[in-house]
């Protein structure tokens, strides 16, 4: 019970940093669930930050420092709703997200959604009792990352007092002191209010994270595509078993996870109103999409490395449709507008990021010599082992029994094909040249690393590839065609 009042605070700022950028658009059910799923991982993170600016600051009363930040946080809300001029109806983005924009509908059988149904249903409840076992069997997590690297730094946070930035030292250089904090930083927020170092708090962040990150998706393409691509794209991320696993693990990988796909997600969701709406959807959803991007370099390194994959994409994305546009001067201001957005979103928790790196962290373990880092770039063995790792990793990184999720939707994709009133959406045409260019910069690191390359490869590439799966079935569910029938909104 001592959690529940922390626990609601978090979740309280989280929602309310939400509807900072995205209010008064809709309360049907999937409008209420993505915004309540965004909530639980923007709540831990905004508990990250506070924790860690209180360390910093040797602020003494973290509750009074969390109430006050809530307190802020609903004047801003409350601001920002009077400010806002009232229409006499709902704009076109209002319907989009209220499920009254206009579809095409055909008939389709009834059989089909309710085998669909089912199997949503089923592979929901196989997949909770799933991560129940595995948290309740290891409440401090089932690896050695949880224990030696994420609860080791929330353990230095919490218990070290005003010598905290001891365990931040290149001493114990297996630790990976270099990391980000939004996970460890969270964990001993809630350490701290409970006055002990439970180990069943990082084991219920991991398991909201994970259920998080299922609510984001089903409710994002319940908004964009319908309640059946929805179930669909549901499925196919529950059926996916090292999902549920790294959930448990406790590792960065799922919070990660969950923020590159809460960023694509809110990009994909304010270029679909650009498109549909008789207004302009709120600036403030691509403002969102920043902070979430800016969480996940507060999550890992990776993080950082996605950060500037999406800002040079959507840029990139602009610049190709400003090309198109008319009058083109408008169109290149427009698009710059919205990459402004996007980086004003991350720019806050990118200089705590740089803080952390430059006065508490030491330097980081991947980055060698200038001869070294050329000497390997240029050594074509390593490519060649790089790649035979991607392509294998590809086909087995989900570990499925069976067929690998990557043929799977391969198959669907060639026998429904792509929807083409969205393949060519700015939104998705940016989220998928963002992942593209995130695993690009994986296979950089990969070349340079200093570490042995088929054990580096072994231990982390399919971690790599996990943390961008929901975002990638995501997408996938976005662009491909549509079950018959299929509306959006309609739950």
């Amino acid at each position: 019970m001592a959690l529940v009042l922390p626990a609601l605070v978090c979740f309280a700022s989280g929602f309310l940093l939400v509807c900072l950028g995205w209010s008064r658009q809709g309360l049907l059910l999937p409008n209420l669930l993505l915004r309540g799923s965004l909530a639980v991982g923007y709540g831990l993170g905004v508990f990250s930050v506070i924790f860690f600016l209180v360390r910093v600051c040797n602020v003494g009363n973290l509750m009074l420092v969390d109430l006050l930040v809530l307190g802020l946080l609903t004047a801003a809300v409350l601001l920002a709703s009077r400010s806002r001029r009232a229409s006499p109806g709902l704009t076109g983005f209002s319907r989009l997200c209220s499920g009254q924009a206009e579809t095409r509908s055909h008939t389709s059988s009834a059989w089909l959604h309710r085998v669909l149904t089912g199997a949503f249903v089923i592979a929901l409840c196989a997949a909770l009792y799933s991560g129940l076992l595995r948290f309740w069997a290891y409440p401090g997590g089932d690896g050695w990352d949880a224990f030696a690297i994420w609860n080791l730094h929330a353990r230095f946070l919490f218990r070290g007092g005003p010598h905290w930035r001891d365990g931040f030292t290149s001493l114990i250089p297996w630790s990976h002191p270099d990391y980000p904090l939004l996970l460890p930083a969270s964990i001993a927020h809630f350490w701290t209010c409970l006055g002990r170092d439970d180990p069943r708090v990082p084991a219920i962040i991991g398991f909201v994270f994970t259920f998080a990150t299922v609510g984001a998706l089903y409710s994002s393409l319940s908004i964009l595509r319908g309640r059946a691509q929805a179930m669909l794209g549901a499925i196919a991320l529950l059926a996916t078993p090292s999902f549920i696993e790294q959930g448990a693990w406790q590792y960065a990988d799922m919070p990660l996870s969950f923020f590159y796909l809460a960023t694509v997600v809110l990009v994909c969701l304010h270029d679909e109103g650009t498109r549909e709406a008789s207004s302009q959807p709120p600036a403030g959803l691509l403002a969102l999409g920043g902070v979430a991007a800016g969480f996940a370099a507060w999550t890992k390194n990776e993080g950082v490395l996605f950060l500037g994959a999406i800002i040079l994409a959507r840029q990139l994305t602009s610049l190709r449709d400003a090309r198109r546009a008319s009058p083109l001067q408008g169109a290149k201001i427009a698009f710059a507008r919205h990459s402004g957005l996007l980086l004003a979103g991350s720019v806050p928790v990118l200089l705590l990021i740089i803080y952390f790196k430059h006065w508490i962290a030491p330097p980081g373990d991947l980055f060698s010599g200038p001869s070294s880092m050329l000497h390997k770039v240029l050594n074509l063995t390593r490519f060649g082992a790089i790649i035979k790792w991607y392509v294998k990793d590809f086909f087995r990184f989900g570990h499925w029994l069976l067929i690998p999720g990557s043929l799977l939707l391969g198959g669907l994709y060639f026998v429904a094909g792509k929807d083409d009133r969205r393949a060519a959406r700015p939104g998705l045409r940016t989220s998928v040249l963002a992942l593209a260019l995130t695993l690009a910069g994986y296979f950089a690191v990969y070349l340079i690393t200093p570490y042995d390359i088929y054990w580096h490869l072994r231990f982390s590439l399919g971690r790599l590839f996990l943390q961008l799966w929901p975002a990638t079935v995501f997408l996938f569910f976005l662009a491909v065609q549509g079950l018959p029938g299929n509306s959006r909104s309609q739950i």
